[in-house]
């Protein structure tokens, strides 16, 4: 079991490090596609507005208002009403000291008339430059917002017109639909996010100078940013950012400054490869259990057809005396007078049944307290003395083919309990080849089957029809083993109500004298006189009690040919109705 725990593990461990990698890879490709979105999203926002100030500067009442020559009181109206129109959140005009002089929110609580933003970096850029822009929170109101502004001159003198455009909308947005983006300036301050925990939190750790320039220009006037954690665990790489339970890709906008950042929880990631490595252990796992039953599988046919030719080998060893025995009597019957031969060879089969039951008896115990002391002198002698090893390996054999053979003499001797079941005759007959195949190989030969197109069903035994077939697929190897081109077919029909198996050799043949010998007990036509001679005699046992018959045909020199009848099994069944 450690072999393949051990495959299972590293199958588990290759998959996960594959599903991970093409996990994220898929993650991050998926990320490009909302950075790409979530920028545009918000370059349109700043757009819509970017020109406002410029084109509100142009307003006479603005320009009076800032020359002196006209009433705030105009220019605050004006400013108020285009701030409605164009959905900007507030819109005001600075003077060249950076004291606001109208404000579209000129009469709200929080109004920005009177306040001096000189402090502000939108401020200075547009008084130096002409245009300016500045994300901060709001000192008046509180309420964070993009600056756009523009400076106007007018006669001389000088002043700032400035649109505070508010971004939240976005961040509710992205919220709204679990979009894990947010905006970072150029500082690496997060001031937008759809996760609440980020917001106003430095990406990397900030140092004394840009603390104390962000403090300066008050951007985000009373939160501490020198007192919260970072959010990356290490510099980011280029575009990839990586933190506690998250992964993010990262985009500038150059028409702002900002970053864009969009984020994805790692934990669905890991559990997603988790559970492909799961399925990839158990994988693993059930394939290293079907290849154990495969090979358990064929150890218990090779078990099984050593065991055959233990047991023929036993037979043909064992029994030569035997069957002398049983020539000799029939030789004697011979000369017996008809009416007393039947009666005779009557007796002597009962006698032979009760001499076989009597030796089984007899020599079972015998023959098993032989093999028990044979293994263990094996224990007890050298295993470099070959000579001696040998020797006790023989007897050991020798033992185990009386033993087969004292088995084989019992079941001829016992009358079995016939058990009907619906079986497959085909089936029966491939399982029969499977047995014998091993000595097909050692003669040379490959049986002509014909396997019917469908299955021939029969009510028997499927075991005891397989011994009849493999016992007469032995007696046609045996009557082609010195026959040079010999071959062996096998044949399968349905017909007429009965189920019909053949089985036909080119072999020796048996002599026309023989052949109403052959189906009785301990007789046999060998020429080696190898064989009890129960082979036929057992088939025969074994189809009367399923309703069933052999018939044997057979020419001296060319072969012989045996048929196996049997009524199908729609026809017994309405027999018995």
């Amino acid at each position: 079991m450690i072999r393949p725990l051990l495959v299972a593990c590293l199958a588990a461990a290759l998959v996960w490090i594959t599903a991970q990698n093409l996990a994220l890879r898929a993650a991050r490709t998926q990320l490009d596609q909302t950075l790409l979105l979530t920028a545009r999203a918000v370059e349109a926002e700043v757009e819509r507005l970017r020109s406002l100030p410029a084109v509100a500067a142009e307003d006479v009442r603005v320009r009076d208002a800032l020359a002196g020559t006209g009433p705030l009181q105009a220019a605050n109206t004006y400013l108020e009403t285009v701030a409605v129109h164009a959905q900007a959140g507030e819109l005001f005009l600075i003077d060249a000291q950076g004291e606001t002089i109208a404000a579209s929110n000129w009469n709200r609580a929080g109004s920005f008339v009177g306040e001096n933003y000189a402090f502000r970096p939108y401020f200075q850029e547009a008084m130096a430059t002409g245009q300016g822009r500045f994300y901060a929170i709001g000192v008046t109101t509180g309420v964070p917002g993009y600056f756009l502004s523009t400076r106007i001159d007018v006669s001389g003198t000088r002043g700032v017109l400035v649109v505070k455009l508010d971004l939240r909308a976005l961040q509710e947005i992205w919220r709204a639909a679990d979009a894990d983006v947010a905006l970072a300036d150029e500082n690496g301050v997060v001031f937008l996010s759809a996760r609440p925990e980020w917001q106003y939190r430095a990406l990397t750790r900030l140092d004394a100078d840009v603390l104390a320039r962000i403090a300066a220009t008050r951007a985000y006037d009373g939160v501490m940013l020198g007192t919260t954690k970072a959010l990356v665990t290490e510099p980011p790489d280029g575009i990839n950012a990586e933190g506690k339970g998250w992964i993010a890709r990262m985009a500038p906008m150059p028409a702002t400054g900002w970053q864009v950042i969009a984020a994805r929880s790692t934990g669905q990631l890991y559990i997603w490869s988790l559970g492909w490595a799961a399925l990839a252990a158990l994988g693993t796992l059930a394939i290293a259990a079907a290849l154990k039953a495969a090979e358990q599988r064929r150890q218990i046919i090779a078990l099984r057809l050593s065991q055959s030719e233990r047991l023929e080998a036993m037979v043909i060893e064992r029994t030569a005396d035997l069957a002398r025995e049983v020539d000799a009597r029939s030789q004697a019957e011979v000369d017996l007078r008809a009416a007393q031969e039947a009666l005779v060879h009557t007796e002597k089969m009962a006698a032979l049944g009760r001499m076989s039951a009597a030796i089984v008896h007899e020599i079972s115990q015998p023959l098993a307290a032989m093999e028990a002391t044979l293994s263990a002198a094996e224990l007890s002698v050298d295993h470099e003395d070959t000579a001696t090893m040998t020797r006790l390996g023989k007897a050991h054999g020798m033992i185990r083919r009386m033993q087969r053979t004292t088995k084989h003499l019992k079941s001829f001797a016992r009358k079995d309990v016939v058990e009907l079941s619906l079986i497959d005759m085909g089936a029966s007959v491939t399982a029969a080849l499977d047995l014998v195949a091993p000595r097909l190989r050692d003669i040379g030969v490959v049986p002509d089957y014909n396997n019917p197109d469908k299955a021939v069903f029969v009510m028997a035994g499927a075991i005891r029809i397989e011994q009849v077939v493999v016992n007469l697929l032995l007696n046609a190897m045996d009557a082609i083993a010195d026959v040079k081109d010999a071959s062996i077919a096998i044949s399968l029909t349905a017909q007429d109500g009965q189920a019909r198996l053949c089985v036909r050799d080119t072999g020796v043949g048996i002599a026309e004298a023989d052949l109403s010998l052959v189906g009785e007990p301990f007789t046999s036509t060998k020429l080696t006189g190898e064989g009890l001679g129960l082979g036929l005699a057992i088939c025969k046992a074994i189809l009367a009690d399923f309703n069933g018959s052999v018939d044997i045909a057979s020419t001296k020199g060319q072969g012989t040919q045996v048929t196996v009848t049997l009524p199908l099994a729609h026809q017994q069944k309405a027999s018995a109705a």
